[in-house]
């Protein structure tokens, strides 16, 4: 019994960590120090700039992962869902599963170029798609594998 408390643990970690790191990723999208244009010094395309919602703060947090106020906002949305999911087993169980579903999605449509930025809203391309892929395993991991191993189900069972 202690195993199946500790496992249920680890998937509520899951959602936790998972949740914290995609608000910290949606905050610093927001703060023009932590967001840069590639080839510029400007932080982002100011909004009297902006000629679609696409490039409305378009530009790369950290330089790394490409961006834009769209895409900040489902981050933090998305963040915000997985702390609060921590709060009980049941919660963090869907929260893990739906996660998977979705951010595996993204992950394929950002290697897809008709796909790639949202239809023109938000982008998913370059490490996006890294973020996207690893945290869609971790989540499958912690929220499908493990809950099968510790009830000796199968995973095609525990879906």
């Amino acid at each position: 019994m202690d195993k199946m408390k500790a496992e249920n643990m680890l998937e509520r970690y899951c959602a936790l960590i998972i949740g914290i790191l995609f608000l910290v990723l949606g905050v610093a999208g927001f703060i023009p120090g932590l967001v840069s244009l590639p080839g510029t010094t400007a932080s982002y395309i100011p909004p009297e700039a902006s000629h679609s919602a696409y490039t409305l703060g378009f530009g790369n947090i950290f330089g790394l992962f490409p961006t834009n106020f769209l895409h900040n906002i489902v981050r933090c949305t998305v963040g915000l869902l997985g702390i609060a999911s921590y709060t009980s087993l049941i919660s963090a169980r869907l929260f893990n599963r739906v996660f998977v579903v979705a951010y595996t999605l993204l992950a394929i449509m950002g290697v897809l170029p008709f796909a790639k930025t949202f239809f023109g809203l938000m982008p998913l391309f370059g490490n996006n798609v890294f973020v996207n892929a690893l945290t869609a395993l971790a989540a499958a991991y912690y929220g499908i594998v493990i809950p099968a191993k510790v009830t000796d189900t199968g995973v095609a069972r525990n879906l």
